[in-house]
């Protein structure tokens, strides 16, 4: 696929876009998977090609379908979300490579505290109004105060997946 995306301002499709995680838990004989509900998000392909934008998450809206282990993830031992209700992707370039590839690199802030994340993703569907990028990244949530761990359950990264669906902004 040949991906030429026009400048503009390029808004986030909440009802064609999905971020989830997994995470190996019960000293890896688990895999506990969620997704969350409430994503947000903005993209500005700029008249030099550059991009910049935004990934907003609702941390409280992370569903694993076990409402007592939700709860215990939005409290203090993990997202805090009393505290710290969003999650945040902000991209700070994304070069195009490859085909359909697109190098990312950005700044990932969870709990208040941000760390430099870069990826590939992999557009999968351009149109003049409107881009589907898919891409997976692990992270390490001990980087982002998220530590909890009792017992030695939990160990290993948090891969996130996720497809972003964008329509172009009216003007």
């Amino acid at each position: 696929m040949t991906v030429a995306v026009e400048t503009g301002t390029w808004q986030l499709d909440r009802t064609a876009t999905t971020v989830a995680l997994k995470h190996r838990t019960m000293w890896g004989l688990v895999t506990v998977k969620g997704a969350f509900t409430t994503v947000d998000g903005q993209g500005e392909v700029r008249a030099d090609g550059s991009v910049v934008g935004t990934v907003t998450l609702d941390a409280a809206s992370l569903d694993t379908k076990n409402a007592k282990r939700d709860e215990h993830l939005r409290g203090a031992d993990f997202f805090d979300v009393a505290n710290h209700p969003e999650i945040t992707f902000a991209v700070r370039s994304a070069e195009l490579r490859e085909g359909d590839q697109v190098h990312v690199i950005g700044q990932l802030t969870v709990r208040g505290i941000s760390r430099p994340q870069s990826f590939t993703a992999a557009v999968t569907d351009a149109s003049a109004d409107a881009v589907t990028i898919n891409a997976e990244f692990s992270v390490d949530r001990d980087h982002f105060g998220l530590g909890w761990n009792q017992l030695g359950m939990i160990r290993g990264l948090t891969a996130v997946t996720s497809t972003l669906r964008f329509k172009r902004s009216a003007a």
